[in-house]
């Protein structure tokens, strides 16, 4: 009888979480438990809940000894939070990934760390960006990001631990929630049902790499079974498109959505767009594009 592999997701009460879960449940290979503060209001009986406090090392350590992979998609901080909130996630977000490194390189268990593609980077002037180029983020949530994937490279040369870093771009669909602070794409469908006044932050130019959620959980299933060298791979469309675009694609559908535009934030890149040919190695199978993207989930939460 084949073994399976068993799973645990830190932060699986999450939007990427919840998503992720289900993803890894349509594989039979997969055992998975989900980890966070407090167990969601409605439980799936297929996955085990384990509800607790990320920042007590006793209880994470005795977590990951159960299991064989952990993918660790945990954040205090947002991008929009992350001026004021920074501290926190230097002490805290930081300061806890070391020591969760540490102890699953001692372990030789697999880590997954859900990173950011979309702020990590900083802002290059050429695109797509690749796994080669040079961070230098210009917020501190991508430099937490960043702080924690240095620290993984470093356990991953002189200890050959299995940690694997996915940047990933800006995800959208079922289950985000734009309130908490991401999710331009959940913000633009959700005001325009609602017939509220959509806020942007700036022209409306800026322009992002945006992938459905189910393409980013595939893609993360993909790197809990891959076995090779590479170390950080980008998880993305490949494209770029404007907010502007966005509102287009979503007005399409509701005509009526009114548009305020402020000023734009210094935390914000004019462009970011992340070339995916390396997760594309191990992962092939065909993307959803924007527009059908942004139709399926407006399907999805007019039928919820």
């Amino acid at each position: 009888m084949k073994q399976l592999v068993k799973t645990l997701i830190l932060g699986g009460n999450g939007f990427i979480g919840r998503n992720l879960a289900q993803k890894l449940l349509q594989d039979p290979d997969f055992a998975v438990t989900c980890f966070d503060r407090i167990d969601p209001p409605n439980k799936d009986n297929r996955i085990t809940y384990i509800s607790g406090d990320f920042f007590d090392i006793q209880l994470l350590e005795s977590l990951v000894d159960e299991y064989d992979v952990i993918y660790h998609a945990i954040s205090t901080l947002t991008v929009g939070n992350s001026s004021a909130n920074y501290m926190n996630g230097y002490t805290g977000d930081f300061v806890q990934s070391v020591r969760l490194c540490d102890y699953i390189q001692k372990t030789g268990k697999k880590l997954i760390f859900l990173s950011s593609g979309g702020t990590v980077y900083g802002n290059h002037e050429k695109m797509p960006v690749t796994e080669k180029d040079y961070c230098q983020p210009i917020n501190h949530y991508g430099t937490v990001k960043r702080c924690i994937e240095n620290v993984m490279e470093t356990f991953h040369v002189q200890n050959d631990a299995k940690m694997i870093v996915a940047r990933i771009a800006n995800p959208y669909g079922p289950g985000q929630d734009y309130r908490k602070g991401v999710g331009v794409i959940d913000a633009a469908i959700k005001n325009a049902i609602n017939h509220t006044p959509m806020t942007i932050w700036g022209d409306g130019n800026i322009i992002r790499d945006y992938i459905y959620i189910e393409d980013t959980c595939a893609m993360l299933r993909a790197l809990a079974k891959y076995d090779g060298s590479d170390t950080i791979f980008n998880l993305s469309s490949g494209e770029g498109h404007s907010i502007n675009e966005i509102l287009k694609m979503v007005k399409s559908r509701y005509p009526e959505l009114e548009v305020v535009y402020t000023p734009g934030r210094s935390v914000d890149l004019k462009e970011i767009v992340l070339d995916n040919h390396k997760i594309r190695s191990i992962y092939n199978r065909p993307l959803i594009s924007l527009k059908d993207g942004i139709d399926k989930y407006i399907d999805y939460i007019v039928s919820e």
